[in-house]
This record gives structure tokens, C-alpha cells and sequence, in this order.
């Protein structure tokens, strides 16, 4: 199954169309996200038995490339709910049934976020400021604030975790597991009003002491980097799936350029496109080649997450130089494009003025520029002395 077979052409131009009020108007993309259900995009990792599309995270990547090129705020908000899925397909494909019950949830329509990153914490998954106390019967309540949590408007499955700090011996235990909408005890804040992916309404969440039954508790891990297979996975999807919404962009942005410099003419030339321009012509070349190292990166990356290879210690040095590869690529082919097409992407409500707008939210997420940099140096050099 193509990405132009999840995604028909009629499809993604209805949501392109969307797109640009819903930026205007700070919306969330209800159409979009009713369209792409009905459509069966929400089920791309649900297995084909159980009524989903049976897709691995290469095709899956494709296809958010794909909506992307549409409605990126779109595509990066569906990101969260595939992230989810993604993650329990990578785990069962490697033997670990654990989150089984998101496959099984996500094929009877429910709809999973992510309320992992907070403020502040830059160990991202190793460490936790969000309190995790234990209950009678193995559930926990939770207290603290996630933020970044796209889809806060339609969710009904919230991935969470915190810190129990007294469990271990007092070394602390991370602790996982999913809060269902009807849960009592958090607060979805109405603070989204940002530059750019405003389609996303990805709203503050706070946890006041949210109950999580113990079914419901998927993981509980120790403080600090290690080994267990569910840090790979979401890991993997989290950067694969980041990565390719990014590369949509940039593509949608390289041909928009292109499209513009076929347009534009210049008066001192006498009216001759400016395709015919040695300047622009460079521009456009150096976007497309830009381009044309992303493409292999993400295919490569992700067939081999699908394969099962082993690159070892340098599995995370991989993931999270795709993602800042794909991010800083899209940034850069956004700005040429820009360059290319002239005064008139300046005004608001230019689909590049949006795109310009919407690229920028690149640099927030995990793994930032700094953390990866950091990474790869450990997994090539070693970590620093002392």
C-alpha cells in the first residue's frame, strides 16, 4: 500500500484547504482529524486482522511525509496518536506484547496522546518532575504539568508518566501509564496562542492528582538512561515520525519555491521568468539537493527500525540525527524558497508565510540541537572525564 493509497490526492487537498484558517482562527483540525479517522489513518499500525492498515514505521513515516505537504500542524498533532501505536507495533514486533491494549484500543477508534514533556525537565525520559504515588491495589495518582500536549481537544487516551522517589530503595522508579478522558483530577489549560502549528492545540496539561488504575500502568523504570526495549521504541517513533513531517514540509516548501519562480517575472529582464535567473536557479538547487539528502536518511532509518537491525550503541545517535537533520534541512529550504518567491511570501496568509511560520516549532522538540549533538559525541567519543 503507497502513501498516495492511504492519502488519495482528493483527500490531501481537502485538508490543504483546510489548513490556512485553521491557522488563522487558532483552530484545531476536527475536519481533518474526522476525515483521517473515517479514511482509517488513525489505524496505519493496527493490524490487518483487526481492521487497520497492517502498515510498518517506513510506510507509516511516508505517509505522514505526505500530510505533511497538506497541513503540517495536522500531520504533527496525528504524530502524537502514531507515535502510541507506533510504539506498541515496534515492541510486538520484537516479542514485547505489553502494549497490546493500545493496538487493540486504537482499532476500536480511541485516540492517544502524548503528555510526557514538561517544562524544565531536559532528561526527558530518564527523570521526572511530575509525582507518581503509589495506591492500594498497584495504581498510582499523579501530580504535575505536561506540556506540549497536542490533540488536547479530542484524545481519549493520555500517556503519562512521574517519579515514585521513594521506590527503589529510595533511587526512584519512572512510572507509566494511561489516563483514559473520563479520568477526575486534570486540567487541559487554553494556553496554546504560539507563532506557528496552531492546529495542533497542543495545550498545557495538569495532572492533580489523576488516578491511574493498575491495569492501566504499563512500565515502571529506574531514574536515569537505560536499556529497556519501550525507551527504544518511542524513541525511534518519536524521532522517525517528527522527522517526517518535517521533510513534508520542506518538500511542500521546495515546490512552492519552484512553482513561484516559474511566476514571477522581472521587469529588467524583459519579462523573462525568473526561472531564468542564475541567482534563483542556485537557490532552487541548493533546496533540492538539501532535500535530496533527507529522503534516503528517513527511509533508511526507518526500514531498518522496521528490519530489526542492530546498530547498537549507535541506534540513538541515528534517531536523533535524523530528527535534527530533518528539522534543520526543512528550516533552511523554507528560508530559500522564501528567497525565491519574493516580496509576496511576506504577507500573511501566504501558504510559505505559514510554512516559515511552522518550521520553527522544529527546534523544541526532543531531541534538541544541544542533546543531540551530545549524543552522537558519547556514542563516537566516549563521554566526558569526571
Amino acid at each position: 500500500m503507497t502513501p498516495e493509497d492511504v492519502l488519495p490526492e482528493p483527500l490531501l487537498e481537502k485538508i490543504r484547504g483546510r489548513a490556512a484558517d485553521y491557522d488563522r482562527n487558532n483552530g484545531f483540525f476536527h475536519e481533518d482529524l474526522r476525515d483521517l479517522a473515517e479514511a482509517g489513518y488513525l489505524k496505519l499500525f493496527v493490524p490487518a486482522d483487526d481492521g487497520g492498515l497492517g502498515l510498518g514505521l517506513a510506510a507509516a513515516a511516508q505517509c505522514q511525509r505526505r500530510l505533511a505537504t497538506a497541513a503540517p500542524a495536522t500531520a504533527l498533532a496525528i504524530n502524537m496518536h502514531l507515535v502510541w501505536t507506533g510504539v506498541a507495533h515496534v515492541l510486538k514486533a520484537r516479542g514485547d506484547n505489553s502494549l497490546d491494549i493500545v493496538l487493540d484500543e486504537a482499532a476500536q477508534g480511541e485516540v492517544f496522546a502524548f503528555g510526557n514533556s514538561e517544562a524544565g525537565n531536559d532528561s526527558v525520559l530518564f527523570d521526572s518532575r511530575t509525582v507518581a504515588a503509589p495506591l492500594p491495589g498497584g495504581g498510582y495518582s499523579f501530580t504535575g504539568t505536561k506540556i506540549f500536549t497536542s490533540l488536547s481537544p479530542s484524545w481519549t487516551r493520555l500517556g503519562i508518566f512521574g517519579k515514585d522517589a521513594a521506590a527503589r530503595d529510595g533511587a526512584g522508579e519512572l512510572v507509566h501509564g494511561f489516563i483514559t478522558r473520563q479520568a477526575e483530577g486534570y486540567r487541559i489549560l487554553d494556553d496554546w496562542d504560539t507563532l506557528g502549528m496552531r492546529a495542533s492545540q497542543s495545550a498545557t496539561t495538569v495532572l492533580d492528582g489523576v488516578e491511574v488504575p493498575a491495569e492501566r500502568i504499563f512500565r515502571k523504570l529506574p531514574v536515569g538512561p537505560n536499556a529497556d526495549p519501550l525507551i527504544f521504541a518511542i524513541f525511534a517513533c518519536f524521532e522517525t515520525l517528527l522527522a517526517a513531517v518535517y521533510t513534508g514540509l520542506g518538500e511542500r516548501a521546495l515546490t512552492l519555491g519552484v512553482e513561484n519562480a516559474k511566476r514571477r517575472t522581472s521587469f529588467k529582464n524583459g519579462g523573462r521568468s525568473y526561472a531564468q535567473d542564475p541567482d534563483i536557479r542556485w537557490k532552487v538547487a541548493d533546496a533540492a539537493m538539501a532535500m535530496d539528502n533527507l529522503y534516503p536518511q528517513l527511509a533508511s532509518v526507518t526500514a531498518d527500525v522496521d528490519a530489526l537491525a542492530e546498530h547498537g550503541a549507535q541506534w540513538f545517535p541515528k534517531l536523533v540525527g535524523l530528527k535534527v537533520n530533518a528539522t534543520e534541512t526543512a528550516r533552511r529550504v523554507v528560508d530559500l524558497a522564501i528567497r525565491v518567491s519574493g516580496g509576496s511570501s511576506y504577507f500573511r496568509g501566504s501558504e510559505l508565510e505559514r510554512l516559515y511560520r511552522d518550521v520553527l516549532a522544529g527546534m523544541f522538540h526532543p531531541s534538541d540541537d544541544e542533546s543531540a549533538h551530545n549524543t552522537v559525541a558519547n556514542a563516537w567519543l566516549g563521554p566526558l572525564d569526571g
